[in-house]
């Protein structure tokens, strides 16, 4: 009985064997050898920092802009290779074939290490490395792990270090998205403009530190919102510029060891050809390995169309407070219900969360000054963190501009009785009186309005201050706004 128990124990232990076998692949780096899941792509290495870095939970491919970046950039660089003649046409092919299927969107389910890993991005480019090398093995008749025909520090990572090509990943990435997210911003301007034709000619009070000031009308007001977002996208368009200076054969910190001669200029000539950006080689590659002033410049420009969206929804809010006791001058698409204790309360949600974006980007912002100015020496070790933050950043302006333009702009209508009510009893339109009256006896007649409550027109005739000719020609409210429709024409998309 003892020798069958043996016997089965034996059988069992050999099965769990052949089946264990079967299941996993062995790989080994410098710290020695390690099981690796028979049907994944990555390697050694991504165990590796899947064991070490278990931090955020979101992984490099939450991303897939950054993803296809890396194909990009493993593309443009096995090109180079085998241009100056380091590389092997096979090897190359192979590469083109796995990086092809990448950008069209496959395999991204590989791209598995957290965006918050020690070590400059290391983890994140071998990660790359055995992906693309294991998926360029199988789509050329070859087994995962067969590195004898496709290695991927050999090959992948030819003439590369992390230290050259991490950083120009993140920029590709953040160029490709700078071009979404301005296409975006464009339809988001042109919403306000829309909306600025339909609401030309109708009066409001405008107001300064929150009090009456002189009359403008709605449509001036959705005008100058456009035209400040027209501005923050030329400086997207300026900021994304410092992001074309590449250091991709600098190596590991800029002295271009093991890259071969023109093997740097090549590899920019190919990411430019790929992405449609002037993308050069740094002028000086050793301060290039270091320097953020990229990731900065593009983060300032980031945080600059935050402010100008919070202050912008935050306008809103205050222009839709009400119903009944706040201005109520314009109305905004109903979302949802607004309270679950207050019945009837509808929230302005959508510019609400804007301010909430706008509010994490200028953190994120935050985070990328620190991380640019505590690099060490001749490497920065902290990219990882701004490349997070600057992807985050992209990622949450763009879907907030869809939703404030879908959501909200685009529903927008205005209650000119509310707005016509606050230009009969306001005491703003004084103003105009200043020429003909002098300041000091306008200001009387404010105070004279402020106490009684009643309006600037009201005294004006009751004192017989003007006549009825004279006040039509100050105080006309369509003139006191000097608005001059010929500034405004009529935006593409728009009603004639």
């Amino acid at each position: 009985m003892k020798k069958l128990l043996t016997v089965c124990t034996l059988i069992s232990f050999v099965l769990t064997a052949v089946v264990n076998a079967q299941q996993t692949r062995t790989e080994k780096d410098l710290l020695g050898e390690k099981q690796i899941p028979a049907d994944a792509y990555y390697g050694v290495q991504t165990a590796r920092a899947l064991e070490n870095f278990k931090l955020s939970g979101v992984l490099i491919n939450h991303y897939p802009g950054f993803v296809e970046a890396w194909a990009i950039v493993k593309l443009a660089a096995a090109r180079a290779n085998t241009e100056v003649g380091a590389m092997k046409p096979d090897r190359l092919a192979a590469i083109e074939k796995a990086t092809a299927a990448i950008r069209e969107g496959k395999y991204h389910d590989q791209f598995i290490v957290d965006w918050y890993q020690g070590g400059a991005g290391t983890s994140t480019n071998m990660n790359a490395n055995e992906v693309l090398a294991n998926v360029g093995l199988e789509l050329t008749g070859h087994k995962k792990g067969e590195y004898q025909f496709l290695e991927p520090h050999d090959d992948l990572n030819m003439s590369q270090s992390t230290n050259d090509s991490y950083p120009t990943a993140l920029k590709v990435a953040f160029l490709l998205r700078n071009d979404r997210l301005i296409s975006e911003l464009e339809k988001l301007a042109t919403s306000f403009r829309l909306k600025g034709d339909a609401f030309l000619e109708v009066v409001k009070m405008g107001r300064t530190e929150m009090q009456d000031a002189v009359p403008m009308t709605v449509g001036q007001e959705f005008h100058a919102f456009a035209a400040s977002l027209e501005d923050e996208i030329k400086l997207l368009r300026d900021a994304e510029k410092y992001l074309y200076w590449v250091n991709m054969g600098a190596t590991a910190i800029g002295t271009g060891l093991n890259a071969p001669k023109g093997y740097a200029e090549k590899c920019a000539a190919h990411l430019a050809r790929l992405t449609g950006k002037p993308i050069v080689p740094a002028t000086d590659m050793l301060a290039a390995t270091w320097d953020q002033q990229g990731f900065v410049v593009y983060s300032s420009a980031l945080k600059s169309l935050a402010i100008k969206l919070s202050k912008i929804s935050s306008d809103l809010i205050l222009l839709v407070s009400g119903p009944r006791a706040g201005l109520a001058e314009i109305n905004l698409p109903a979302l949802q219900p607004g309270s679950s204790i207050m019945p009837g309360k509808v929230n302005p949600v959508v510019p609400e969360v804007t301010n909430i974006i706008a509010f994490r980007v200028m953190g994120n912002d935050y985070s990328i000054t620190l991380a640019a100015h505590s690099g060490q020496l001749q490497l920065n070790a902290y990219e990882p963190l701004a490349g997070v933050a600057i992807m985050e950043s992209q990622s949450l302006l763009y879907n907030g501009s869809i939703l404030l333009r879908s959501k909200c702009i685009d529903g927008i209508t205005v209650n000119e009785r509310v707005l016509s009510r606050y230009m009969e009893t306001t005491v703003g339109i004084v103003t105009a009186l200043n020429p003909v009256l002098g300041y000091e006896k306008a200001t009387e007649l404010a105070g004279e309005a402020y106490k009684s409550g009643k309006g600037i027109l009201e005294i004006i005739r009751e004192k017989k201050i003007l006549t009825e000719a004279q006040i039509k020609e100050l105080l006309d409210p369509v003139k006191l706004t000097g608005l001059d429709k010929s500034k405004y024409v009529k935006t593409k998309g728009g009603e004639q």
